[in-house]
């Protein structure tokens, strides 16, 4: 007995206790030639010019040496300043969190249209200028602002509160203006749990917060660790943000930099300050990137 057409066309079959392979498509290496060369030529270059820059010991760039390096990381007021930036960043990715994963919950729980609606108010501050944010920043805190306005109108405050040029109005700015960084991270991981998960962990006695603290938050760790990574890394990157809401009485690291640079024009200084702060952020980053791994790993245990 001969084997008919659809016999003779099989795919392959595996051995017993061995996967079956699945079937790539070989593509050539050279395909990724242009974007190797944009990033060769828009980013590396950059980056290992303005490293060079740093190396030059004096201003007007004639000889080699450490001390920008040890300028910077031997000056109290320096080492102050990078230690405000990154905690600037800290707070605003705590508070980021602390209001954006109610706001995921519920675009995860909402209906079609309700939906919708929630992520376009979500997206809203993408689509916007960071300028025009943070001009309705300096009016909504202003000493005439909304807020002073409701807390006097209330009876809460008699006279106007100085919200505007604070630290605490700086992170609160930054925050609505990173919200979807962290916002849509956390729908994504959200949306990847069973269902099923909940009502089995209902089925089985617990309540909702428990529930909440020893299913859902656990299997979307990935998706936190995601948005505080892309949250903190733009919140202390921010130079509009922090310069207008901020004002002259902060300085952190992005004004520091544009102050040695275009206004004492001390180039290998702010090239020096340029590559601390970008290996501040790298292990900041690479900490985040470990916490990832490790809760990916819990998720999936």
């Amino acid at each position: 007995m001969t084997a008919g057409p659809a016999m003779a066309t099989a795919g392959p079959v595996a051995a017993p206790g061995r996967p079956v392979r699945a079937w790539t498509a070989a593509y050539d290496i050279r395909l990724a030639l242009p974007l190797g060369a944009f990033f060769l030529v828009f980013f590396l270059a950059p980056l290992a010019l303005l490293l060079l820059v740093s190396f030059y010991a004096d201003p007007g760039m004639t000889r080699f040496g450490l001390d920008q390096y040890a300028r910077f990381l031997l000056d109290p007021f320096s080492l102050r300043v990078l230690g405000a930036t990154l905690w600037l960043g800290v707070e605003v990715t705590a508070l980021t969190l602390l209001l954006g994963l109610p706001l995921a919950l519920l675009l995860t729980w909402a209906p079609g249209r309700l939906r919708g609606l929630l992520t376009l108010i979500v997206l809203l501050p993408l689509l916007t200028s960071v300028v025009v944010r943070t001009f309705a920043w300096i009016v909504i805190l202003g000493r005439q602002g909304i807020v002073n306005a409701a807390l006097i109108g209330l009876g809460l405050s008699d006279t106007p509160l100085k919200l505007l040029y604070t630290e605490g109005g700086l992170v609160l700015a930054l925050a609505q203006v990173q919200m979807p960084l962290m916002v849509l991270p956390l729908v994504t991981a959200l949306s990847r749990i069973d269902p099923n998960l909940a009502d089995a962990s209902a089925a089985l006695g617990a309540g909702a917060w428990r529930t909440f603290l020893r299913v859902t938050l656990p299997l979307c760790l990935p998706g936190i660790v995601a948005g505080c990574l892309l949250t903190f890394a733009a919140a202390i990157t921010a130079f509009i943000t922090q310069s207008l809401i901020g004002g002259g009485q902060m300085l952190f690291m992005p004004m520091y930099l544009y102050q040695q640079a275009s206004s004492l024009n001390n180039w290998p200084f702010a090239a020096a300050i340029a590559i601390v702060f970008l290996v501040a952020v790298l292990a900041c980053v690479t900490l985040l990137n470990l916490v990832g791994r490790l809760s990916r790993g819990y998720a999936q245990a």
